[in-house]
């Protein structure tokens, strides 16, 4: 049987399937042993430990933990490029969106992701998740995002894309006015 080593794209792309779909184990295939992960949170409304050293904590930190509190998870890479095969760092924003579990009230946020991978060993080494704004919009709100985050590219998806897909809702302003600012470094967004 022949070994597929992981590009950079495929690591990202499983951290992903492991976060959004709880499935702690793909997380072993994700990161290195001795991974670390900085959380910076520029927001009140959702908590997360300042840092979280090795895979087994990290999948505790960003699946099992987080998979008790919310489900219906959709996170997006908000870039128009992809990580090449030799890319030993990526940055890029980042939306999410979610409903939590015991209110059935909707989160939706954005910020920007870190990564910094070994193509050698095929793994993550290190990634920083910066949260910069997650709004709690009541449940009524999950019809207008689902159709909203189900109509984008999943998970990697340009900026454009999302302004143009999203609600009328004056709800969603404070998130989309977050990642519109977040953008801007890599492009500028048409408010």
């Amino acid at each position: 049987m022949t070994h597929i080593i992981p590009t950079p794209e495929a690591l990202l792309r499983r951290y992903i399937r492991a976060k959004d779909e709880n499935r702690p184990h793909l997380m072993a295939r994700t990161f290195a042993p001795d991974a670390r992960l900085q959380m910076h949170l520029q927001t009140e409304t959702i908590a997360f430990p300042a840092e979280s050293i090795g895979v087994d904590a990290i999948a505790d930190t960003l699946v099992r933990d987080f998979g008790r509190q919310y489900d219906n998870v959709y996170t997006f890479y908000v870039t128009g490029r992809r990580p090449l095969a030799h890319t030993e760092t990526f940055a890029c924003p980042w939306l999410v969106g979610m409903t939590e579990k015991a209110t059935g009230s909707v989160r939706v946020g954005c910020g920007r992701y870190e990564w910094t991978i070994d193509a050698q060993r095929a793994c993550v080494t290190a990634l920083t998740i910066t949260i910069t704004h997650m709004s709690v919009l009541p449940a009524t709100c999950a019809e207008s995002m689902f159709a909203w985050l189900t109509s984008l590219g999943y998970p990697w998806t340009p900026p454009q894309a999302i302004f143009a897909h999203a609600p009328a809702d004056e709800a969603f302003a404070p998130v989309l006015d977050a990642l519109r600012a977040a953008c801007e470094p890599v492009g500028a967004i048409p408010a």
